[in-house]
Parts: structure tokens; C-alpha cells; sequence
């Protein structure tokens, strides 16, 4: 069993195929789905999408592109929205500075509101960052001394320092079919040096496709890609690197029902 901890199934990339994208995930051994939210005035249809499916969760949050739209959104507001069973994670937010869509300040502002919020609620924080290492430690440092907080470095690949930093901070680190790519080199040589026990897989659908399927429009179902690509740096075959992400998902995201586990 692989889990796909971190799609967009709510984006229009899928909107007029849908049930055959979840089929398909299925077909490939994928048991669980997270498609996550990146504006909560759009929660609605995101949680809809989780509701329909009893093998898709969600989350909830604003993703830093779309900070400075959302900045009257409160920790309370995630917190009564996190209430919903299907809702298992908190985000996705954080900083980019690649693009650089919305205001710093802002980016910064929405940041430290998820993280109040997965620290009330316990949930994990999915965090989007991109060319802002110095700026997300320095957060994740200063945010961890108020009191910690579970989180996630999805769709990991900024540099070794900060992967290292939030291992030591008590994160997770999930790695994307970026680390695929045949540019990837030092991406592998980092995701090779995070424990075992902090490792997960995504595809970050409908971006970021794999190889082989590099590309096209990713799916969840391409998530083995990336998985055995990952075994293959760390030195596990495929059905242990499934077992191993899978028993690090639920560890992490422990709102996930019982039932749900294989």
C-alpha cells in the first residue's frame, strides 16, 4: 500500500475526470489520498471531494501564493474547520520566494496562523516552501520554541540545511517526482540522509510528474515513481519503501481512522 499524502484533486486539471483518477490511484496500490487546500474560501469543494470518497482526506489552509487574499482568515477559523472528520491536516502554507505571488510580510503572517493552528489542533502542517531556506528555519525555529507542532516539508527541494533542520525540529520531509528527475542528483543525496522513520512520498498532482511519465499531467497514481525511485536511494526495494512511508504517514497524520490502516 502507498499513500499519496499530497494532491490537488480539486483543481480543474481533473474536473471532468475525477472518479477515473481516484480509480486509477487505486488500481496502482495507492490506499489513501490528501488533496490539499490552498485557499479556504475554496474549502468547501476540497472537503466535498473527501466527503465523496471514503479513501480521500483533506486539509485546510492557504497556500502562500494566496496569502495576502486571506490574511482576515483566523486561527479559530482554521480550528472550527479542522473540526470536520475528514480533515486531517492543517495547510498548505509557508514561503515562496521563486515566484514571490504575494507580499513576504504576508507569506510570513499566514505562516505563523497555520502554525498556531496545527499546534492547537495537533494536526500536521503542510509546508510549501521554496527559495526561502534561511527565512523557514528561522521560523520553524522560532515558532517550535513557543511550543511544538507537527509539520511536513512537502514536495521537498531546497537545500540540505533545511531538511536537516527540520528533522531536528521533530518534521517530516515528503519527497515529489522531483526526486526523479535526472537533475536530481543532490536532491537524492539529501533525501538519502533524512531518517527513515521522517520519509514520505507525494506527487503534488496535477504538477511535477515522474519519470517516466514526466511531462504529462501527474496523478496519484504515479506516486510508485517516485516511491521506487526512493527505495532505490535509501537502499530498500519497493514493498518495504511502501511499508516503511505508509507507517510514517500514519504516525503523522493520526486523525486518519483506524479502519483505514492496513
Amino acid at each position: 500500500m502507498l499513500i499519496d499524502s499530497h494532491c490537488h484533486l480539486d483543481f480543474p486539471d481533473f474536473e471532468e475526470e475525477r472518479q477515473d483518477v481516484i480509480e486509477r490511484a487505486r488500481q496502482a496500490g495507492v490506499g489513501l489520498m490528501v488533496t490539499i487546500s490552498t485557499r479556504v474560501r475554496r474549502f468547501d469543494g476540497v472537503r466535498a471531494i473527501a466527503e465523496a470518497h471514503e479513501d480521500v482526506f483533506c486539509s485546510v489552509g492557504t497556500h502562500p501564493h494566496n496569502a495576502d487574499e486571506e490574511l482576515d482568515v483566523t486561527v479559530e477559523d482554521l480550528v472550527r474547520l479542522a473540526e470536520h472528520p475528514k480533515v486531517v491536516a492543517i495547510g498548505e502554507a509557508g514561503l515562496d520566494y521563486f515566484y514571490d505571488k504575494a507580499p513576504r510580510a504576508a507569506q510570513a503572517q499566514g505562516f505563523r496562523t497555520h502554525i498556531a493552528a496545527a499546534r492547537q489542533t495537533g494536526l500536521p502542517l503542510v509546508i510549501h516552501a521554496r527559495n526561502a531556506d534561511d527565512d523557514m528555519i528561522a521560523i520553524l525555529e522560532e515558532e517550535t520554541g513557543k511550543g511544538a507542532f507537527p509539520f511536513i516539508l512537502h514536495c521537498f527541494s531546497s537545500g540540505a540545511a533545511l531538511a536537516a533542520a527540520g528533522v531536528r525540529l521533530g518534521g517530516y520531509v515528503s519527497f515529489s517526482g522531483i526526486l526523479t528527475f535526472r537533475n536530481s542528483e543532490a536532491l537524492r543525496a539529501i533525501a538519502a540522509t533524512v531518517p527513515h522513520e521522517r520519509l514520505l512520498v507525494e506527487t503534488d498532482a496535477p504538477y511535477l510528474a515522474p519519470v517516466p511519465k514526466r511531462g504529462k499531467r501527474n496523478e496519484p497514481a504515479f506516486v510508485a515513481h517516485t516511491a521506487h525511485v526512493l527505495a532505490e536511494t535509501i537502499g530498500l526495494d519497493d514493498a518495504a519503501l511502501a511499508d516503511l512511508t505508509t507507517g510514517n504517514f500514519f504516525r503523522l497524520f493520526r486523525k486518519v481512522p483506524r479502519e483505514r490502516r492496513p
